[in-house]
């Protein structure tokens, strides 16, 4: 069976990935409609040996698809995704604007794909560095029993998208030459810099993106009663996002056994040989669909602790990847085709 699919915000970083991997995972393709602002209406885009016209993303363009992926922004998802519900589309929405809804499954399908068997029509993807978190402390939860963790997320700038990727790389060419280019996507510099600050602030001190991967992280384990404490800093780095975690478990651990439980995880491979500089890193994980967890060690503060250091692509296990994984699941289930 082969599907009529909509992709809201194909022009941007995350929908281009979607296109990529589509044909990459030979995803069975009918119909393509590009969706995306009016001003990019018109334009074409190339897939599958044809080209497609993007259209104006406005309720009665979903009227026959199947289902649509959302990349374009929580005010997109918020206003358009009930719209395509209305006409019988599933909706895989990239955004925030329905993850902690109680009504919407927040899947990452390695962990939760049975939540799939229960949506109402939009199924929402976790936050990039939640997602590429979990690929790591999942399998370490079934092992041991999660409790509560730190987390120091390493964010790279596909997390805010192509324009942020600009001007990283404007940046860097002005300080070589000399030059200055001020900032216009970040409030500070990103070039050889680090800012602590992803999302906006709230009350408490924390900023949104790292209440995320509290309330995501509850949800999508089911363990309404974990305890996170994440900071998240953007780096100078194109692609792929790196979290360093501190973890305490029910039981005791052990490293060999955490070694191993994530070896077997779908989704993730060990990348861990200190003694020989093997650990994953961005630039190896950049374009990779499994993330790469290292460093693992026992946790010298947590009884029944471990440290360890998770690598992946933002743009793709972050973003694309994990929703076209959700699509994948849904045509396992036959849950994909109109009725």
């Amino acid at each position: 069976m082969s599907y009529r699919i909509g992709i809201v915000g194909v022009t941007g970083a995350v929908g281009q990935e979607l296109l990529s991997l589509m044909a990459k995972r030979n995803f069975p393709v009918k119909e393509l409609r590009p969706l995306a602002s009016a001003r990019s209406a018109g334009s074409k885009i190339s897939y599958g040996g044809k080209d497609w016209t993007v259209q104006e993303a406005k309720p009665e363009a979903f009227e026959g698809l199947d289902f649509a992926i959302f990349s374009a922004g929580g005010s997109v998802s918020l206003a358009l995704a009930p719209e395509a519900v209305k006409r019988g589309v599933i909706v895989i929405d990239n955004s925030s604007a329905f993850r902690m809804d109680p009504n919407v499954p927040l899947v990452i399908p390695e962990i939760n794909a049975d939540a799939l068997d229960n949506h109402k029509g939009i199924i929402a993807n976790p936050n990039c560095s939640t997602a590429i978190a979990l690929m790591g402390l999942y399998p370490l939860h079934k092992a041991f029993g999660l409790k509560r963790f730190f987390a120091s997320t390493y964010q790279a700038v596909s997390g805010t998208g192509a324009e942020a990727m600009r001007e990283l790389d404007t940046q860097v060419r002005a300080w070589v030459k000399g030059d200055a280019s001020p900032p216009k996507v970040y409030p500070h510099t990103i070039a050889f810099n680090l800012i602590p600050q992803v999302d906006s602030f709230q009350e408490d001190g924390y900023t949104k993106e790292e209440m995320k991967m509290l309330h995501e992280g509850r949800k999508i384990m089911n363990l309404p009663n974990l305890k996170v404490s994440t900071t998240c800093i953007r780096v100078p780095v194109f692609r792929a996002h790196s979290i360093a975690i501190s973890a305490e478990f029910e039981k005791p651990v052990d490293v060999a056994i955490a070694r191993q439980v994530i070896s077997e995880f779908p989704g993730s491979e060990i990348c861990d040989e200190p003694a020989k500089k093997v650990y994953p890193m961005p630039l190896d994980y950049a374009g990779k669909e499994k993330c790469g967890v290292g460093r693992i060690r026992k946790d010298s503060l947590f009884d029944n602790g471990l440290s360890l250091w998770v690598c992946g692509d933002q743009l793709w296990k972050g973003a694309a990847l994990n929703a076209i994984q959700i699509a994948e699941a849904l045509h396992q289930r036959n849950k994909l085709a109109r009725k």
